[in-house]
C-alpha cells in the first residue's frame, strides 16, 4: 500500500522488544480535535437507560427501563461495557475514573468538548449513585446475565434475556469493584467541584461510604459472584490495586491524611508494565507521582520511582524494557483487543510527561536519558497509529478518516434501527441475517475504537472476531486525555 502520511524505516532485532522508528518524510497531523469529538460522542451509542432529547446517536432508542426491578431497585441508567447488553460496573467505573482523570487533566484543552466529557462522565455516575445508595449495606455491581447475553444477538432495545441484579456486601464482600467505584466516585467529585458544588459533595460523601466499606470487608467479587463475572470481568490482579486506587482517588479530593497511611499500610510495591480495568497499580503510582513532582513532597517520591520504573518497562530503547511493538510501531501486549492496553499506557505517559515537563524533571532507564518529550513522542506515536498512521492506513476509530472497521462486534450497530424495523428480533434473531454477513454494519457508531490490530499490524474487520472488532467504554475513556492533550498542543 502506498505510504501516505509518511514513511517509515523500521530496524528490528530477532524480537519486537527493540526497535526504532525514524520518520524520513513528513506527513499530515492528524485531526486531533475532531477524533476527541467523537470519542466522547461513541459514550452516546453505549447508554442505558432512557435517552435524553440532546442524544446525538439516533438509531439508539430507551432500553433496560426495567434494570433493578429484579432487587425491587431503580438501576436504569449506565452503560452497556462494549457490544453486549450486560452493564458490568467494575470496567463501567474505570471508564468513569478515566473519563474524570482525562477530564481534570486536559479538561482546559477540550474547548466545546469539555461540556461532553462532562455529560458522558454523569450518565455513569448518576447510575453508580444509585447502585451505592439504593439499599444500605449493598453496593450494587451489575445488570444482565452474562451468560444467556452472550448467547443472543439482539439490540439493547430488544433485551429479553433475563437482567439479573448482581450486588457485593458484608458477608458477600467485593474490594476491587468497591475500590473501583469508590474511585470513580471521587474522581467525578472533583470534576463538578465547581460547575455542580451540591453534585461534588454528594458524589464525594458516597465515595467515601464506598471505600470504608472495600476496606472493612476485604474480598474479591470474582469469589462472591463467581460466573455472574468471570471469565468476563475477572479481578485477576487482586483487590489490593484497587484498595490503592481508590485511596489514592479519595486522598486528591480530600487531602485527608487517613488515606495516605492506609495506602503506606497497604505495601502494595508489586512491578508492573501494564495497566487496565483490572490492574490498577501503574495509574495510582502516577496519581500519587504528582504530590513529588509538581508538590515537592517527599513522602510520596517511593511512589515517583515506582511510576518511572513502569515507564522503564513500556518504552522500546529501556534496556529494562518488557513491552513488544509491533513491526508498525504499535504497543502489543496481549491479543485480546490490544488497544485497551494501548488507550491507557498511553494516558499514563502523557501525562506523566505533562507533569515532568512542569517541573522540568528528567530521569534514567539505565543509561537512556528519559525527559518529558521521551514520553510525549512515544504517546503520540500511538495515538497517531489508531488514528491512521500505520501500515494498513487504517483508522481504529470508527467515522474518523476515510478508511476505518465497518464489521464491528456490536449489537446495536450491526442490526437495522426500530426506525428502520420496528418489530423485535429476538435472542436469536440477530445472526443468521446481519452477525454472519459479510456486510457493513448499517448503524455507525461514530467513535468507537475497536480492540485494533494482531501483532503484525493486520486487522480482518471481521465482526465474528471479537477480539479485534468489539469497541469498549475503557478503551475509549482512556483514549479521550491524550487526545485532548494533543489537540491542545497542534490548536487544531
Amino acid at each position: 500500500m502506498a505510504l501516505a502520511f509518511l514513511c517509515l524505516v523500521i530496524l528490528l532485532s530477532s524480537t519486537l522488544n527493540s526497535w526504532q522508528v525514524v520518520k524520513v518524510a513528513g506527513g499530515s497531523t492528524p485531526n486531533y480535535r475532531d477524533a476527541l469529538a467523537k470519542s466522547l460522542l461513541f459514550f452516546q451509542g453505549q447508554r442505558s437507560g432512557r435517552l435524553p432529547r440532546t442524544q446525538q446517536i439516533d438509531w439508539r432508542s430507551a432500553s433496560g427501563l426495567s434494570d433493578g426491578s429484579f432487587a425491587r431497585v431503580d438501576l436504569t441508567g449506565g452503560y452497556y461495557d462494549a457490544g453486549d447488553n450486560v452493564k458490568f460496573n467494575f470496567p463501567m467505573a474505570f471508564t468513569t475514573t478515566m473519563l474524570s482523570w482525562s477530564t481534570l487533566e486536559y479538561g482546559k484543552k477540550m474547548g466545546p468538548e469539555l461540556q461532553s466529557a462532562r455529560a458522558a462522565i454523569r450518565w455513569a455516575t448518576d447510575y453508580l449513585l444509585k447502585c451505592a445508595l439504593a439499599t444500605p449495606g449493598k453496593l450494587y455491581v451489575g445488570v444482565g446475565d452474562p451468560n444467556s447475553d452472550h448467547r443472543c444477538w439482539e439490540r439493547p432495545e430488544d433485551m429479553d434475556t433475563v437482567r439479573s441484579v448482581y450486588s457485593v456486601s458484608p458477608s458477600n464482600p467485593g474490594s476491587d469493584v468497591a475500590g473501583e467505584t469508590a474511585a470513580a466516585l471521587a474522581a467525578a467529585s472533583l470534576v463538578f467541584r465547581t460547575v455542580d458544588p451540591a453534585y461534588s459533595r454528594l458524589l464525594l460523601r458516597t465515595a467515601q461510604k464506598v471505600m470504608q466499606f472495600a476496606i472493612q470487608y476485604r474480598g474479591s467479587y470474582s469469589d462472591s459472584l463467581g460466573s455472574a463475572v468471570c471469565p468476563f470481568y475477572c479481578s485477576y490482579s487482586g483487590y489490593k490495586d484497587e484498595l490503592l486506587w481508590g485511596a489514592a482517588w479519595l486522598f486528591r479530593a480530600t487531602n485527608n491524611v487517613y488515606y495516605f497511611n492506609f495506602i503506606r499500610s497497604l505495601g502494595a510495591n508489586d512491578g508492573t508494565d501494564i495497566f487496565s480495568w483490572d490492574n490498577k497499580y501503574a495509574g495510582a503510582r502516577v496519581l500519587l507521582s504528582r504530590r513529588s513532582l509538581l508538590n515537592r513532597d517527599m513522602a510520596f517520591e517511593p511512589y515517583r520511582q515506582q511510576a518511572e520504573d513502569f515507564v522503564c518497562r513500556i518504552l522500546p530503547n529501556s534496556p529494562y524494557s518488557s513491552t513488544q511493538y509491533t513491526p508498525g510501531g504499535l504497543m502489543f501486549k496481549l491479543s485480546q483487543s490490544n488497544l485497551q492496553y494501548v488507550t491507557s499506557i498511553t494516558f499514563l505517559l502523557t501525562t506523566y510527561s505533562k507533569y515532568m515537563a512542569a517541573t522540568k524533571h528528567t530521569f534514567n532507564c539505565g543509561n537512556l536519558l528519559v525527559t518529558s518529550n521521551t514520553l510525549r513522542s512515544l504517546s503520540k506515536r500511538q495515538v497517531d497509529y489508531i488514528l491512521g498512521e500505520n501500515p494498513l492506513k487504517m483508522s481504529y476509530m470508527v467515522g474518523y478518516g476515510s478508511d476505518y472497521p465497518r464489521r464491528i462486534h456490536h449489537r446495536g450497530s450491526s442490526l437495522p434501527s426500530e426506525a428502520i424495523h420496528p418489530q423485535s428480533f429476538g435472542c436469536e434473531g440477530g445472526f443468521q441475517p446481519f452477525y454472519y454477513t459479510a456486510n457493513p454494519n448499517p448503524n455507525i457508531l461514530t467513535g468507537a475504537v475497536v480492540g485494533g490490530p494482531n501483532q503484525n499490524d493486520f486487522f480482518p474487520d471481521d465482526r465474528t472476531d471479537y477480539s479485534h472488532s468489539e469497541p469498549a467504554t475503557y478503551i475509549n475513556a482512556a483514549l479521550v486525555g491524550p487526545l485532548a492533550f494533543f489537540a491542545g498542543s497542534f490548536n487544531m
